[in-house]
């Protein structure tokens, strides 16, 4: 099985590669970078993105055993794992944190998870910090009713889902010499660092304030690989305050590249890290004849179908 294949009906098959487009930009022009948009939100309808680079891997390894994984309450990542089992008849469940949704209406996000089929369990706050723990996590699962789940982390960034992620590295080769994402987990930087050939680079930008993800990239590459791999970084200056923030600023900063570009723009990964891409070029991070390629790892949430309701951007 090749690491774009995974089981299932055609409804799942990826369109990859994803496209690379050059988005022509006079911001970046006069410093003579030329930008690259590698169309990760264009592999398939449900799985967006990374998520789907990430899953597949996982989803094959669970070999039809019910999937379990964790998220906030407006989680990217639940939803992907919720459409996922509905596409491929696989049980999912999603431990959600926050015990006190638990006698809430569901948010919309929530609400496509369960119409998607996956079985939602609430925890609470300090259950679901220490989840990684042994002890912790089999409780977990137990008191979830699947003791024998398939178990995804966070975000979906384990070592199966860094290897996943190998794959975009590898279909950018060398067409460009700078490649950056948006990070949450991790994992899209540390597989795409490791796909991209001697001589170039990934640039990751974090959407969580904190100074953590240095380590967790490398405790990811050396699960997934035995150690280090590829020439990577972090910026930390790029997070808007934190997950889930935004401003006016940034949301106009994204209305801006929507009408420059005619891509929709997600606000809580995709509008940080361009934004980051326009600030580092017009503070000469990028020597003048660079070609940069920003991985566009999602997009908005689409209206809803089917009398389904459409959820807002989440955590993943």
């Amino acid at each position: 099985m090749s690491r774009h294949d995974v089981p299932g009906p055609p409804a799942l098959r990826p369109q990859l590669p994803s496209p690379l487009c050059e988005a022509a930009d006079e911001r970046f022009a006069r410093h003579g970078v030329r930008l690259l948009l590698k169309r990760d939100d264009l592999i398939h309808p449900e799985l967006v993105g990374n998520k789907w680079r990430k899953l597949a891997p996982n989803l094959a390894a669970a070999a039809g055993r019910t999937v379990l994984t964790f998220g906030g309450a407006y989680s990217n990542h639940l939803r992907a794992t919720a459409a996922a089992g509905r596409l491929l008849g696989l049980s999912t469940v999603g431990v959600v944190r926050g015990q006190e949704l638990a006698d809430r209406p569901l948010n919309d996000s929530l609400a496509r998870c369960a119409a998607d089929g996956m079985r939602l369990h609430f925890v609470d706050r300090s259950a679901y910090r220490r989840k990684s723990e042994p002890e912790t996590l089999a409780a977990l699962l137990r008191a979830a009713g699947a003791p024998e789940a398939y178990v995804v982390p966070e975000g979906g960034s384990n070592a199966a889902a860094v290897r996943g992620c190998r794959a975009l590295g590898e279909e950018l080769g060398d067409r460009a010499d700078v490649v950056a994402v948006a990070c949450g987990t991790g994992g899209t930087l540390a597989g795409l660092a490791a796909g991209l050939p001697p001589g170039r680079r990934a640039l990751g930008v974090p959407v969580l304030k904190g100074g953590f993800l240095d380590g967790d990239v490398r405790r990811l590459q050396e699960r997934a690989f035995g150690g280090p791999r590829g020439d990577w970084s972090l910026d930390d200056r790029f997070h808007w305050g934190g997950y889930a923030r935004t401003s006016p600023a940034l949301d106009a900063f994204a209305d801006d590249f929507e009408r420059r570009h005619g891509l929709p723009v997600e606000r809580l990964y995709v509008a940080k890290l361009l934004y980051a891409l326009v600030t580092l070029t017009e503070e000469g991070a990028f020597p003048r004849g660079t070609t940069l390629a920003a991985v566009i790892t999602g997009r908005p949430f689409p209206p809803p179908q089917d009398g389904r309701p459409s959820p807002q951007p989440g955590d993943g």
